[in-house]
C-alpha cells in the first residue's frame, strides 16, 4: 500500500476518533445546558415574583401575608417568557389544583431515536429540580421550584447534536481533503527519490535528485545521493580489478600455452618419433604383423590425437584470432571452421555496420563472446538454426551488439541461474568493458545478448 494511501487512512481514522469525541462532548454539554437553562429560569422567575410580591404587600397591606401566597397573577404571558423551553415551574406553596407553568416545547426539535434517549438517560442520569426563594429577606414569600421536562430536554439534546454534527462532520471532511493533499503534495518527492533507487538498480549510480523541502526526505535524498556515488567508486574499482584481472588471466593464459607447447609438445614429439621408429625397426626385423609394430602404431595414433588436442587447447590459450585477423575476418572463420564440422544446426553470420576499426580489448571480447554463445548453442540444445549478429550502433550509443539466436527451445531463467564458466567468463569480460550479458527468451530458442561500449 502506498505511504501516502497509508498516511490519509490514519488521518481520516484520526479524524474520526475526534469526531466521536466532540459527538460525546456535544452530547453531555447540551445535556448539561439544559441543567443551566432550568438554574437560569428559576433565578428569572423568582426575580420576577420577588417584584410582584412586595408589590402586592405594599399595596394590600391590610390583608394577612397568608392571603399573597401565592402570588396573584403570576401566571402570565411575561412570567412564560422568562423560561426556557422544556423547563416547568411551579409555585410553593402550590395552590388547590395548580399546574406548573411550564415553557414552549412544541417545534424545539425532532423527536430523538429510543436507542439515543435510554442511553442518554442511562449514563448521565436524571436532570435536577431547581429551587430559589422568591424573597431572601422574607421566608414566607414563597419559593420557586423549576424542573427539567425529560422528553423535552432529551429533545433538546438530540437537536443540539445534530446542529453541531452537522458543522463538525463538514470540518471534518475539509480537514481530511485539505491534510490528504497536504500530506500528498509533501510526500511528492519521495517520487523522485524511488525512481532514483531503481535507475541505481538499473546501473545508473549518480542520479541527481531534485531539491526536497521537507528535512526527513531530503536526509533520505542526501543518504541515496551518496549511496550512489559510493556505489560507482566501488562499480569503477571493481571494473579496474576485473580489467587488471583479465590482464593477468591472459597472462597466464599465454605462459601456460607456452610451457604446453614448449613441453607437452616437444615430449608429445619424441613419443611420435619413437614410435614410429619402434615401428619401422619390428618391421624390419620381424613380419609387418607382429604385435610390438601394432603396439606402436597404436601409440602413434594416440600421440597424434593428443597432439591435436593440444592444438585445440593452445589455440583457446592463445591470443583470439580477433586480435591478428581482424574482428570481421575472425568471425567469419569462426563461423566457416563450425560450419565445416556440422552441416546442422544451420549457422549464419549477419555482419551490420562498419566493423573494420573494431580491434583490441572490444574485439577479442566480441570474438569470445560469439565463440562461447556459438560452441554453448551448438552442443546444449536442439538447434536447427543459429544466428550470429553483429551490430555496429553509432550516435549516442557508440557500442557494439553482439547477439546469438537459436530455435533450440530453452528456459531463459533457468539457463541464466546455471551459467558456467564459459558464460561467466565472456560477462566478466563484458562488464570489465562498461558493458552488460543479458540472457532472453527469443521466439524459439534462446538469446544472449552483450552491449560492448566502443569507447571502451
Amino acid at each position: 500500500m502506498r505511504l501516502v494511501l497509508q498516511l490519509v487512512a490514519r488521518l481520516l481514522v484520526i479524524v474520526a476518533l475526534c469526531l466521536g469525541a466532540a459527538t460525546i462532548w456535544a452530547t453531555i454539554d447540551a445535556y448539561r445546558s439544559v441543567d443551566r437553562a432550568t438554574q437560569a429560569s428559576a433565578e428569572r422567575v423568582s426575580q420576577s415574583l420577588e417584584a410582584l410580591y412586595w408589590r402586592e404587600l405594599l399595596l394590600r397591606s391590610n390583608r394577612m401575608r397568608e392571603q399573597l401566597l401565592p402570588a396573584p397573577d403570576w401566571r402570565t404571558i411575561e412570567t412564560m417568557g422568562l423560561i426556557a423551553p422544556g423547563i416547568c415551574v411551579q409555585f410553593e406553596p402550590a395552590g388547590a389544583f395548580e399546574k406548573p407553568l411550564c415553557g414552549q416545547s412544541k417545534g424545539i426539535g425532532k423527536a430523538p431515536p429510543r436507542w439515543f434517549a435510554a442511553t442518554v438517560q442511562m449514563v448521565l442520569g436524571d436532570h435536577a429540580t431547581v429551587e430559589r426563594p422568591i424573597s431572601a429577606r422574607a421566608a414566607t414569600a414563597g419559593t420557586v421550584r423549576a424542573i427539567a421536562d425529560p422528553d423535552a430536554a432529551i429533545a433538546l439534546a438530540w437537536q443540539h447534536i445534530l446542529d453541531n454534527i452537522h458543522v463538525a462532520l463538514l470540518m471534518a471532511l475539509a480537514i481530511a481533503l485539505l491534510a490528504s493533499l497536504a500530506i500528498a503534495h509533501t510526500l511528492a518527492p519521495a517520487h523522485s527519490i524511488v525512481s532514483a533507487l531503481r535507475r541505481m538498480a538499473d546501473g545508473e549510480y549518480r542520479t541527481p535528485l531534485p531539491r526536497v523541502r521537507s528535512m526527513e526526505l531530503a536526509m533520505i535524498g542526501r543518504a541515496v545521493s551518496d549511496l550512489g556515488d559510493r556505489l560507482a567508486l566501488a562499480e569503477e574499482e571493481r571494473t579496474v580489478l576485473t580489467r587488471r584481472l583479465l590482464e593477468i588471466r591472459n597472462d597466464e593464459r599465454r605462459t601456460l600455452a607456452r610451457e604446453l607447447h614448449d613441453e607437452f609438445g616437444q615430449n608429445l614429439t619424441a613419443i611420435l618419433a619413437f614410435a614410429n621408429t619402434i615401428e619401422a625397426s619390428a618391421g624390419d626385423k620381424y613380419a609387418a604383423g607382429t604385435e610390438i609394430a601394432q603396439d606402436a602404431r597404436m601409440i602413434s595414433q594416440a600421440t597424434r590425437r593428443i597432439m591435436a588436442c593440444l592444438r585445440d587447447t593452445l589455440n583457446r590459450l592463445r591470443h583470439p584470432p580477433a586480435e591478428e585477423l581482424g574482428l570481421e575476418a575472425s568471425l567469419v572463420d569462426l563461423v566457416d571452421s563450425w560450419r565445416s564440422r556440422t552441416a546442422q544446426p544451420m549457422i549464419q553470420l549477419d555482419l551490420q555496420g562498419d566493423l573494420a576499426d573494431i580491434s583490441g580489448t572490444v574485439a577479442a571480447t566480441a570474438y569470445r563472446v560469439a565463440q562461447e554463445c556459438l560452441t554453448n548453442a551448438l552442443r546444449h540444445s536442439s538447434a536447427r538454426e543459429i544466428v550470429l549478429r553483429i551490430e555496429r550502433r553509432t550516435g549516442s550509443e557508440n557500442a557494439l551488439l553482439v547477439r546469438v539466436e537459436d530455435d533450440g527451445g530453452g528456459d531463459a531463467a533457468k539457463v541464466a541461474q546455471s551459467a558456467g564458466f564459459g558464460l561467466t567468463g565472456v560477462s566478466e569480460r563484458v562488464t570489465a568493458l562498461g558493458g552488460s550479458l543479458s540472457i532472453a527468451r527469443a521466439s524459439r530458442g534462446l538469446s544472449v545478448a552483450a552491449t560492448i561500449p566502443l569507447a571502451a
